[in-house]
């Protein structure tokens, strides 16, 4: 007896839309990053589709610069019992987050803030050699 891994309640061209219209992405915006084949209508109907084609689904997903799994994969139901049980009484429950994705941005920051001292020592020295050269 097989068993498919697959949630029948997914609904690829909701998801899609669900995303575009979080990263306020309008349906002509879309179909002008896909090429002249498309338009806002074609998106509509693409965003209708339970099942969307898999090349076409990973050429959007890079446009919205977003994984295609995620796409495949967001179950909207899911999302609001995760939410809805972060939530105790009206407040919320901290947890450490050791999400992989929020240390890489950390570690992105940090590195965008150490570039800069460094860009500034760099000035502040060649300041210092011009005006020993001025002398």
């Amino acid at each position: 007896m097989t068993h498919t891994t697959s949630n029948p309640k997914i609904h690829e061209g909701r998801n899609l839309k669900r995303f575009r219209e979080m990263l306020g992405i309008k349906q002509d915006a879309l179909a002008f990053e896909l090429g002249e084949d498309w338009n806002q209508q074609r998106i509509s109907v693409l965003e209708q589709q339970e099942k969307i084609d898999s090349e076409i689904l990973e050429q959007v997903a890079a446009i919205l610069k977003i994984p295609g799994e995620a796409i495949r994969n967001f179950d909207e139901q899911q999302a609001i019992n995760i939410i809805s049980n972060t939530f105790d009484n009206g407040s919320a429950i901290y947890q450490t987050n050791n999400n992989p994705v929020d240390k890489l941005m950390q570690l992105h920051e940090e590195k965008i803030a150490l570039y800069e001292r460094m860009l500034k020592e760099k000035d502040e020295m060649m300041e210092r050699l011009e005006q020993l050269i001025g002398k």
